[in-house]
């Protein structure tokens, strides 16, 4: 189980198109619009880790050595992040992810 899952305290995964995680705090990863003020009580690792699950449950194949280390490759199809398929609530996500981890400094 992820770091994050446990951190954020997970209640249920879900299989949309892609296998989107949801949790208690925040919602779906790709069904929920996750609010900034919520976004900023996690840490920067929190942050990191969520942004980057987003990745992850599309198929990317990481290529730093923390996030290949934390999520792997084993089962990875997409090399390059520009072919991701993100919905509109995904892309949201990340952007809003990374305004606040800017904000925090991370």
């Amino acid at each position: 189980m992820h770091k994050l899952a446990i951190a954020l305290g997970i209640v249920l995964l879900t299989s949309g198109s892609a296998m989107a995680n949801c949790y208690e705090i925040i919602g779906c990863t790709d069904e929920d619009v996750f609010r900034k003020s919520d976004l900023r009580t996690f840490s920067c690792s929190t942050l990191w880790e969520l942004r980057n699950t987003i990745y992850f449950e599309h198929g990317y194949c990481f290529k730093t050595k923390r996030a290949i280390n934390f999520f792997g490759n084993d089962e990875c199809y997409i090399d390059d992040a520009e072919d991701i398929d993100f919905n509109s609530i995904e892309e949201t996500n990340i952007a809003r992810i990374s305004s606040v981890e800017k904000q925090k400094g991370c």
